[in-house]
């Protein structure tokens, strides 16, 4: 509920005055009923992003491809000078997600949900300022002075959200569409640095092993009603990170026991299928790029 009411209303700021009254009431609301439908995120599984690349149907194409056309997509898409291209580069990629590769619209926009909510505050972060005059298009009093939002803050500000809005989708188009072996394999492949591999390949997995092992310890302090009081749940919560941080060096440790008596050698590797260039994945990406170059040329 709350994130549906910081969404409209950061986006009401941004049309104030940019479009007529009822297109702003009725875009501020449609915003904050997306946010309000479709929920919370949740982790039902552990590797949840994972499984969802797996079962696309852009997973066959050839992970180099989809990890350097990407790269480009997000290149031109932070380089626009206009929110136009980033927001018809969003719309097209989340459509070919969900469309084509087979993603949810649920799977899609609760994943989406988080990201959506810091680009919103840090919207209304660059809207807002405190002034001692009144200069804005809105100003608020506030301590001895104004927040105020100006137009030229509102210009640019759209132009940010647009931007970081595209990149967004660039990433979780290849997300949703290639496993992560795949992608550090492409990296291997680049010439990155064993050890950003290496440490990437242990935190992407870690994070999922402790968001699990958090889950299952804050189902049984519920299941013992750890949370029916406001000062119990303050102490339930301590006991559980205090537990949580014990756990993850515990299981560290086990882990690299585990790869140690796998003979591990400083380097962690993956079996990976090869998969050549189709006809239909260069097209794809092709007409993504050529589109987005000229909506960027001839708009900015």
């Amino acid at each position: 509920m709350i994130t549906a009411i910081l969404a409209a209303f950061v986006m009401w700021c941004l049309m104030q005055g940019a479009v007529p009254f009822a297109v702003q009431i009725a875009v501020s609301l449609v915003t904050g009923t997306i946010f309000l439908l479709f929920g919370r995120h949740h982790h039902d599984g552990v590797l949840s992003i994972d499984v969802l690349a797996r079962r696309s149907r852009f997973a066959a194409e050839n992970a180099v491809l989809k990890v350097w056309g990407t790269l480009l997509l997000l290149i031109l898409c932070v380089c626009s000078q206009s929110l136009w291209p980033p927001l018809v580069l969003f719309a097209v990629l989340a459509a070919l997600n969900m469309g084509v590769g087979g993603t949810s619209l649920h799977a899609y926009f609760s994943l989406f949900r988080l990201p959506a909510v810091f680009l919103l505050l840090s919207g209304l972060v660059l809207l807002w300022d405190f002034s001692h005059s009144p200069i804005g298009i809105w100003n608020i009093p506030c301590f001895g002075g104004y927040l105020t939002m100006t137009a030229t803050v509102q210009s640019s500000t759209r132009i940010v959200l647009a931007r970081s809005l595209g990149a967004v989708s660039c990433l979780y188009f290849l997300s949703l569409s290639t496993p992560m072996p795949e992608i550090l394999a492409v990296l291997r492949k680049a010439h990155v640095p064993s050890v950003v591999i290496e440490l990437a390949v242990l935190m992407y997995r870690y994070i999922f092993i402790l968001l699990s092992t958090y889950r299952n310890r804050r189902d049984a302090a519920a299941s013992r009603l750890g949370f029916v009081s406001l000062r119990q749940s303050i102490r339930t919560m301590g006991c559980l990170y205090g537990n949580l941080l014990a756990c993850s060096f515990k299981k560290a440790g086990a882990c690299f026991d585990a790869m140690e008596s796998r003979c591990y050698t400083g380097e962690i590797r993956f079996l990976s299928k090869k998969k050549p260039v189709t006809a239909s994945g260069a097209v794809l990406f092709s007409a993504l790029l050529v589109g987005t170059t000229v909506l960027v040329v001839l708009i900015d």
